[in-house]
C-alpha cells in the first residue's frame, strides 16, 4: 500500500491511519535519506519522522540510501518511507540503483510512505516539479521526468504554504490540469493520499 504524505505523518489523524496501516508490518521500517543532499540522515526532519514511525509501533528505524546501499536491503523491511529533498536527484539514484521491482514489491505487499519529493517519484512525473522548481534539476540533469508509476496519483505537497512562496501557484497548477488532463492532488502538511496499487483507488485523509 501506497501513503504519499505532504510532510510526513504529522497530524493526529494520519498518525491514527497510519497506525492502522502499519500493524502486522513486524516493528521494523527504513527511513531513505537520498533525496536529502547533502544531509542524508541529518536531514533536519529525521528525528519527527523517527518519532511518528515509533509512535505507529514501529520500534526499529533504519536509514537507507540508494547512492550506497542495494535495493533488495528494502525487503527486510515491513514499511519503508521515501523522506524528501531533491525529487529529481531521488528519481536518478533509484534510477540507477535499478530498484524499480523492489519497490512494487514493498507498494504491492507493505507499506510504502513518501514524503514531500519521495511522494512525487513514487507518481506518474515530475513534470511539475520541473515546472516550479526546475533549479533542482539543473545539477541532475534529468531529462526523461517519468516517475516510477507506483500509482496516477499526482501529488503537489506543502501546498497552503506554496502558494505565498512561488507566482501563480495555483494557476499553474490549474494550467498544468488543462493542459494534460490530469487531476493534482492538492496536499496541505498533515494531508496524505492512501492508494491501493491492486485496485487503483485513492484517498485523501
Amino acid at each position: 500500500m501506497l501513503l504519499l504524505t505532504s510532510n510526513g505523518l504529522s497530524s493526529p489523524p494520519l498518525l491514527s491511519r497510519a497506525g492502522a496501516m502499519l500493524e502486522g508490518c513486524g516493528g521494523r521500517a527504513a527511513i531513505v535519506t537520498t533525496a536529502s543532499v547533502g544531509y542524508k540522515e541529518r536531514d533536519r526532519h529525521i528525528p519527527r519522522l523517527m518519532e511518528e514511525l515509533r509512535a505507529c509501533g514501529l520500534a526499529h528505524v533504519d536509514f537507507f540510501d540508494f547512492d550506497c546501499q542495494s535495493a533488495q536491503d528494502l525487503l527486510r523491511y515491513g514499511a519503508v518511507l521515501l523522506n524528501g529533498g531533491n525529487p529529481f536527484y531521488l528519481l536518478s539514484s533509484m534510477r540507477r540503483a535499478g530498484c524499480a521491482p523492489v519497490m512494487e514489491e514493498l507498494a504491492r505487499d507493505r507499506v510504502l510512505i513518501g514524503v514531500s519529493a519521495g511522494s512525487m517519484v513514487l507518481g506518474p512525473s515530475l513534470a511539475m516539479a520541473q515546472l516550479y522548481t526546475p533549479e533542482m534539476n539543473a545539477e541532475v540533469g534529468l531529462a526523461d521526468l517519468s516517475g516510477l508509476c507506483l500509482t496516477d496519483a499526482l501529488v503537489l505537497p506543502h501546498y497552503t504554504k506554496f502558494l505565498a512562496r512561488f507566482d501563480r501557484f495555483e494557476e499553474r497548477a490549474a494550467d498544468y490540469e488543462r493542459q494534460t488532463g490530469a487531476r493534482i492532488l492538492r496536499l496541505d502538511d498533515g494531508r496524505a493520499v492512501v492508494c491501493h496499487p491492486l485496485t487503483d483507488e485513492t484517498e485523501i485523509v
